[in-house]
């Protein structure tokens, strides 16, 4: 039975798509591709009715964000999901720090949703949205 929703743990973190991304340039189309996508265990996947490199909505309690579902090789890891450090990663995460100078990336409860009519956006209008400029 396909879910409408999904209840999963968010971790977010560095990979070396995302690094390579990053010294191509932050405007660079490499970026935008290594960090606007959310690594999901096949299982999750097939519960969500989603396939590989389709639009899913992942949302906190700090935010949503439209990025595309990867199936994660290393499965399993029913339950948890993984975005790269980038702008789409941050629209999700808490901005407070509580003291430690370092927001919380990693444990965040987050629910998955299928999306594929809304799109990914690029980062100037991730950015519109996040910051209203």
């Amino acid at each position: 039975m396909v879910q409408q929703k999904l209840r999963v743990i968010l971790l977010t973190g560095r990979t070396i798509e995302q690094g390579v991304g990053k010294e191509r340039g932050k405007a660079s189309q490499e970026y935008f591709e290594s960090v606007s996508m959310c690594y999901m265990d096949p299982e999750d996947m097939k519960k969500l009715g989603v396939r590989n490199n389709t639009n899913i909505l992942v949302t906190t309690k700090y935010g949503s964000v439209v990025v595309k579902a990867v199936k994660y090789r290393r499965a399993p890891h029913t339950g948890m999901i993984y975005i790269p450090y980038g702008p789409w990663a941050n629209a999700i995460c808490s901005h407070e720090t509580d003291s430690i100078g370092m927001p919380t990336f990693k444990g965040i409860p987050a629910q998955v949703a299928p999306a594929q009519n809304k799109p990914v956006l690029n980062m100037e209008e991730l950015l519109k949205i996040e910051f209203g400029k």
